[in-house]
Parts: structure tokens; C-alpha cells; sequence
């Protein structure tokens, strides 16, 4: 019995190390990317920072792109019950659309320090793979969301494939340009980014029920 009892705990020790170093990487990403700007840092600069092995950080990231992917996906982790509470407060459609793209832009603009550190003027954004679990995960959430805040407001049959995509693009298209502008006006990157959706679905093709 001492014997399972010594395994659990080793295994949540290890566990516990496991998401201590993960987290440290990300840590040291973070601020080398803000000193040195993400094309210019390297992993060993992140390794060094870190204080752990060549070996250890490559136990948990293969690349530096994998180490962004894995920071931009915190970013979604965190955003995701804020996403949520928009849709539980909206009584309709446009309560939700504009709710959920004011919160995005207010997040934006939160984490643009780190996010304007990582990128040089002018340096584009690293390409990754146009889908991890988190992010489609967020589409899923949007899209469930929309379909129900249409319902709520008896709004028109559209394809909420589309719709969410269509949302999303706009969103983070626009939302970009916003926090590149001096003075950051969210306000009217919302109100512009709103219209641009509510004025598009009266358009588009209903489907058949």
C-alpha cells in the first residue's frame, strides 16, 4: 500500500515539474521575444533564460514556432470564459456580436505590450499551423454561440459556418489594424467591426428548415 501511495505522489511531483517547466519556457519566451523581438530570438536565448538543458526544453517544444503557438494559445485559454459570459449576458444577436467583439478588442489591447515587444515594426507575424485544439475550440464556442443568439432574437436561418468564420476574420483582421493605430480607438473599431457583420447578414442566402 505505501508502495502505490510513493507512486502517486512521485507522479504528481513529476507532473507538477512537468507544468513548472512548461511554464518557465513560456515565461522566458515572453521576455526574450519583448528584448530581442521574435525573429531576431533564437531557442537557445529562451533556453538560456530558462536556466533548464538543451534536452529539456526539447522534451516540451521542438521549435521557437511551437513555443509561439503554445503562448498564443494561452491567450486563447484565457479569453475563452470571457468569450462566454458575453453569450450568457446577450438577450439577441447583436447584444452578443457586439459584447464579444468589445471584449476581444479590450483583451487586445491588454496584451499588446507583449504583443507589439514580440513583433519589430514591420516584421510579419510567424507562420503557424492554421489550426491548434484551442483555437478550433473558440470556433466551435462562437459558432454554438451564434447559432443560439439568433434563436434567442428569432433571427433568420444562415450557415453558422460561414457566419463564425466570416465573424472571426473580421474581428481579428480589424482588431489588428486597431492596436497598430496611435490613439488606440476601440469604441470605433468596434462600432466598425459590428456594422461590418449586421449589416452583411440581411444578405446572405437563408437556408431551407
Amino acid at each position: 500500500m505505501s508502495d502505490v501511495v510513493f507512486d502517486i505522489q512521485s507522479a504528481g511531483k513529476r507532473e507538477q515539474t512537468k507544468q513548472q517547466n512548461r511554464q518557465a519556457i513560456l515565461d522566458a519566451a515572453r521576455e526574450v521575444f519583448a528584448e530581442m523581438g521574435y525573429q531576431a530570438a533564437t531557442v537557445r536565448d529562451i533556453i538560456r533564460r530558462t536556466g533548464l538543458s538543451v534536452g529539456a526544453f526539447y522534451n516540451y517544444y521542438r521549435s521557437k514556432e511551437e513555443v509561439y503557438e503554445a503562448l498564443s494559445d494561452d491567450g486563447v485559454r484565457r479569453f475563452r470564459p470571457i468569450l462566454a459570459a458575453q453569450y450568457e449576458a446577450a438577450a439577441d444577436f447583436q447584444t452578443y456580436i457586439r459584447g464579444a467583439i468589445g471584449a476581444y478588442f479590450d483583451f487586445l489591447v491588454e496584451e499588446h505590450k507583449v504583443e507589439r515587444a514580440v513583433h519589430a515594426p514591420g516584421e510579419r507575424h510567424p507562420h503557424l499551423r492554421t489550426e491548434t485544439p484551442e483555437m478550433q475550440a473558440v470556433f466551435d464556442q462562437v459558432r454554438r454561440s451564434i447559432s443560439g443568439a439568433l434563436a434567442k432574437d428569432g433571427g433568420q436561418a444562415v450557415d453558422t459556418d460561414y457566419l463564425a468564420a466570416a465573424a472571426i476574420a473580421i474581428a481579428r483582421e480589424i482588431g489588428e489594424r486597431m492596436v497598430e493605430r496611435r490613439p488606440i480607438n476601440v469604441p470605433e473599431a468596434v462600432e466598425f467591426a459590428v456594422q461590418m457583420i449586421l449589416g452583411g447578414i440581411p444578405a446572405l442566402p437563408r437556408l431551407e428548415t
